[in-house]
């Protein structure tokens, strides 16, 4: 063939882009996904630590303490990655937005190009 790209793809060799992946005669896709279960690795549960802690409160004023629930752009950090639970998250982001409109919290940064 004049415009093949791959000559081993001539001989019947189908090792193009997805390989001998799918290639078990059957025309169904090998069950990896029963392996892939297995070898998954167990991530503990963020606790809540205003649960956790009752004497933590989340006050608007308090801006040093929100901060810590902000990235270094001003964006809120979600619930997946700080741990919290949706009724602190709820609160949390009623109070950050209350420090921002009051000028205790940037919206955004500044960035320099």
């Amino acid at each position: 063939m004049a415009f093949s790209r791959d000559s081993s793809r001539q001989d019947g060799n189908r090792s193009g882009r997805y390989g001998n992946r799918y290639d078990n005669r059957s025309g169904s896709r090998p069950d990896d996904r029963r392996d892939n279960k297995r070898r998954m690795i167990y991530h503990r549960r963020k606790i809540c630590r205003f649960c956790a802690d009752s004497g933590l409160l989340i006050d608007y004023k308090d801006s040093k303490s929100l901060r810590m629930f902000t990235t270094e752009r001003g964006k809120i950090i979600p619930r997946r990655i700080s741990g919290n639970c949706a009724k602190h998250q709820r609160i949390l982001t009623v109070a950050i937005k209350r420090a921002r409109n009051i000028a205790l919290l940037p919206f955004t940064t500044s960035i320099v190009r």
